[in-house]
């Protein structure tokens, strides 16, 4: 009969030890964010930034298929639409490097649509948002923290 190596057995404890060190390091680590979602947080903080109002991150992606979160925000007035506009748009390609798919609503500055594809940023009006009420259209879909003022 041959005798066992002693050499296996320490290639065996040096892989669970390994496998220990790989799951603490895992356990540590923060969960990865979606893209969407950091979209949304810098959009969100973006408005927050030019003193936007009632900023909400709604996750509408099993109700609807075009988009995953919808960043709804209020202005003032048109003057602070467009500020608002003006820095998501700069934020986000700053920070992730991504331009808008298409704007919509940039002339009349009452409702501005700021389309991601995976994130759809509104940017309303006050006598607006009051009008269209996106929220109650959504009133079943999750409302997801983006930090500052939520």
């Amino acid at each position: 009969m041959a005798e066992k190596k002693p050499v296996a057995k320490k290639v065996v404890a040096k892989k669970v030890v390994a496998k220990k060190v790989v799951a603490k390091k895992a356990a540590t680590r923060k969960p990865k964010v979606s893209a969407a979602l950091q979209l949304a947080q810098v959009a969100a903080r973006a408005a927050d930034e030019k003193q936007g109002s009632n900023i909400t991150v709604l996750n509408v992606g099993d109700v609807l298929a075009i988009t995953e979160l919808f960043v709804v925000a209020t202005a003032s007035n048109s003057r602070q639409v467009g500020a608002i506009q003006s820095e998501i748009s700069h934020k986000v390609r700053e920070k992730l490097g991504r331009s808008p798919l298409r704007s919509e609503g940039t002339v009349e500055q009452q409702w501005v649509l700021i389309d991601y594809g995976d994130v759809v940023v509104h940017i309303f009006a006050q006598e607006a948002r009051d009008f269209y009420e996106i929220e109650r259209l959504y009133f079943d879909v999750p409302v997801v923290s983006w930090g500052l003022g939520d």
